[in-house]
């Protein structure tokens, strides 16, 4: 289970993004990486393609989930998890001990 998943609201914490927020598009379990709304913003030189014209394109980049927090209520909290009544996993946040609701994502 991870701790940030898609949907969810974060605050980038180190690098040259640092104190933006936004709400996570993607996550890579595998690289442990997240590409994050309006955040860590990059130029890429695209070739032309049957359906795209070329040029130089701004698109989001992947940032490693270390360099991130989770905004719970516009806070910033630390999370664990732990099992629930029915026996599966949930995340909580470790300060005040209530249980994160899953993320919408529209």
């Amino acid at each position: 289970m991870q701790k940030i998943r898609t949907g969810d609201e974060v605050e980038v914490i180190s690098g040259r993004n640092k104190g933006l927020t936004g709400r996570v598009r993607i996550t890579n379990a595998e690289t442990n990486r997240l590409v994050i709304e309006g955040v860590n913003i990059v130029k890429k030189h695209v070739k032309r393609g049957r359906a795209r014209q070329a040029g130089i394109i701004e698109m989001e980049a992947p940032l490693h989930i270390s360099n991130v927090r989770l905004l719970v209520g516009g806070q910033p909290a630390k999370v664990g998890i732990r099992r629930n009544a029915e026996g599966k996993n949930e995340r909580f946040n470790k300060k005040t001990g209530e249980t994160i609701a899953q993320p919408r994502v529209d």
